[in-house]
């Protein structure tokens, strides 16, 4: 349960008041429903809401709290009366031990052993479970021991992202084998090495299916694909990887080779389709290859919207993208605003929107945007002013504006020291300058005078007015014009979720750097993380719907100290009762476990009674996987 705030507007008042809302599962999806009305809650400090809604969801279920709250007892009360609840029952008397659970110990020889984080991995292992992922891998025909290696190297990418060398100790480190119920002492890194060359032919029917598995569970929009371009390197030469190329980095690393890869996801940010490209592939040359994937994983959805950046909005792109049967948005490439430049420099017409975001999602900041629509052809031009995007851009050309300074500078001095004197040297040198200060060097006119011999440079005013103007604009483009102003760049703006995907993939789930030099186990490598990111949307996702805003990284963090113990009860009869079991819930992990909607319980207790005490891996006996 989670508390909502609402205001409603009447006779020029404003009137506050609270809500207590709990999610409930319905043959469409989660959806709200409003349990009670609570009043005003103001002015008491925002933090305190959730607090009180978990001590009243705890009174509903019968939970004694320590201490009395009358305000919470009040709450109650109308809540059991408007629903018609039973009273609460007394509190039942304590049942006596069966006498055969009754054993006397020594309690100064107790010890707890072979302690193994569980929280994470086990809800890992639920949503892996929701997601229906050992029903897909069936169906792609991987036997069962591959399906169990599948899912624990996806599970260690989510949770803690290490090489398949180091794997196996961590499995051991974790309660994995107490969930699967499986010994992994044996478990070696040749296994998982085969395992990836198992999944490679496999990745495109398992993407499928799993796509259409959460289209149904999570009743998601199939109008929207957004689609854009990361590059992922590696560590060294990788020459047995014809994909392995040095091209434009996204992570600053020009020095190392790398791949690019390419994402489709949906408007909540599921993945749709994924493909890895050579490391020199250009964003344009990318589209109608994206069109196939996109068609081969989800099938042909008419009137579907495709969004993509402006390295993608070259006249062929579009085309690429009307043929296969889609609507684009699309971020104009830069020179084309420079169209606009009468429309921009008026103010009239321009109407701001604002992106409003959830009050429980501090994470995201609200965007703000003043846009004008023009209307050109078939096509609709959205002319968009940001402010916060200008002090960037106008940073970013003044930096490069004082870098170009420095740079002809030094080139002059070059010059007029002699110790450059070939004139097509010096013309190439001028060249590579424009070239690398590209956003300045057009409104500077630099000349070489071969009589001095001497550099000079002039700044084109006209030009250099053109380029703080157009700081912080930017333009969309659609072929959609049943949208309005705002729902065209609204939409464009989700395309923040890929963004967050990649960086997603590339920092918690560890993505880069890239070991493997085999091209296939690239691939399934990069395919593993893209299926840790089905698990880790899928978390974040249940959690949004709940009315919690919170990432991965956090849930993981919590859940951490959630631990499988293993106890031992030396017995006054010279036995020791070991018993292996989880260790309580905290209160934390308990309101997390109950958002997410799996159990508390991670593992059943398993007792074991022996005459002496003898240190072992697991009390319960389990079969090799290896």
């Amino acid at each position: 349960m989670f508390i909502k705030k609402t205001t409603k507007h009447a006779g020029g008042k404003t009137y506050v008041n609270h809500l207590l809302v709990e999610s409930v599962l319905t043959p469409k999806g989660p959806r709200h429903k409003v349990v009670c009305s609570l009043g005003s809650l103001d002015p008491g400090p925002h933090g305190d809401w959730l607090a009180l809604a978990h001590k009243i969801e705890a009174a509903l279920s019968g939970q004694q709290s320590i201490q009395s709250d009358s305000s919470v007892d009040a709450i109650v009360e109308k809540i059991e009366k408007s629903e018609g609840r039973p009273a609460k029952p007394a509190a039942p008397v304590e049942a006596q031990p069966d006498a055969s659970d009754v054993v006397a110990v020594h309690a100064d020889r107790i010890s707890v052993e072979h302690a193994r984080e569980a929280g994470p991995v086990h809800v890992a292992h639920q949503m892996w479970n929701r997601l229906g992922l050992d029903d897909v891998l069936t169906k792609a025909g991987l036997s069962q021991r591959a399906r169990q290696l599948t899912e624990l190297m996806t599970i260690n990418r989510l949770v803690a992202p290490l090489s398949e060398h180091a794997m196996p100790d961590w499995i051991r480190r974790t309660a994995l084998a107490d969930i699967f119920q499986t010994s992994f002492d044996s478990l070696a890194d040749e296994a998982l090495y085969r395992n990836l060359d198992r999944l490679h032919p496999r990745r495109e029917s398992i993407e499928r299916a799993l796509a259409e598995r959460e289209r149904t569970l999570f009743n998601l929009d199939d109008s929207i694909y957004l689609y854009d371009l990361t590059s992922t390197y590696f560590e060294g030469q990788c020459p047995l990887n014809d994909q392995a190329k040095r091209g434009y980095s996204r992570d600053n690393r020009p020095d190392c080779k790398q791949v690019v890869v390419g994402l489709v996801v949906d408007k909540e940010g599921f993945p749709n389709a994924h493909e890895v490209l050579d490391g020199n592939t250009v964003d344009r040359k990318t589209v109608q290859g994206m069109l196939t994937a996109l068609e081969k994983r989800t099938g042909r959805h008419n009137e579907a919207t495709v969004v993509v950046d402006r390295g993608m909005a070259y006249d062929d792109n579009l085309q690429q993208i009307r043929d296969a049967g889609y609507h684009y948005i699309v971020a104009s490439r830069q020179g084309e605003r420079c169209d606009h430049f009468d429309d921009y420099e008026d103010a009239s017409g321009f109407v701001e929107v604002i992106r409003e975001v959830s009050p429980n999602n501090l994470a995201q900041k609200k965007s703000r945007v003043r846009i004008k629509r023009k209307v050109i052809g078939d096509e609709v031009h959205i002319l968009c002013c940001s402010d916060g995007r200008e002090k960037k851009d106008r940073a970013i050309r003044e930096k490069h504006e004082q870098r170009l300074l420095a740079d002809l500078g030094k080139l002059k001095a070059r010059v007029a020291q002699g110790r450059l004197v070939d004139e097509d040297k010096i013309h190439e040198a001028i060249g590579r300058l424009k070239e690398r200060y590209g956003r300045v060097g057009r409104y500077y006119q630099i000349t070489y005078d071969t009589d001095a011999p001497a550099i000079d440079w002039q700044q084109n005013a006209e030009k250099k007015k053109l380029a703080e103007l157009l700081d912080g604009a930017y333009m969309l483009k659609t072929d959609r014009k049943d949208l309005s102003d705002d729902e065209v760049w609204k939409t464009y703006s989700l395309l923040t979720r890929v963004e967050a995907a990649f960086r997603s993939m590339k920092s918690p789930l560890a993505e880069r750097p890239i070991f493997h030099h085999l091209k296939e186990r690239v691939q399934t490598h990069i395919f593993l993380c893209v299926l840790a990111y089905h698990l880790l949307v899928a978390v974040e996702k249940t959690l949004r719907d709940a009315g919690l805003y919170t990432s991965w990284g956090t849930v993981r963090e919590e859940l951490a100290t959630h631990q499988v113990v293993t106890v031992n009860l030396p017995t006054s009869d010279g036995n020791v009762l070991s018993i292996r079991r989880a260790t309580a819930p905290e209160a934390t992990h308990k309101n997390l476990y109950n958002l997410l909607r799996i159990p508390c319980d991670i593992i059943k207790p398993v007792r074991t009674l022996k005459p002496t005490l003898v240190t072992q891996a697991r009390p319960n006996p389990a079969t090799s996987l290896d």
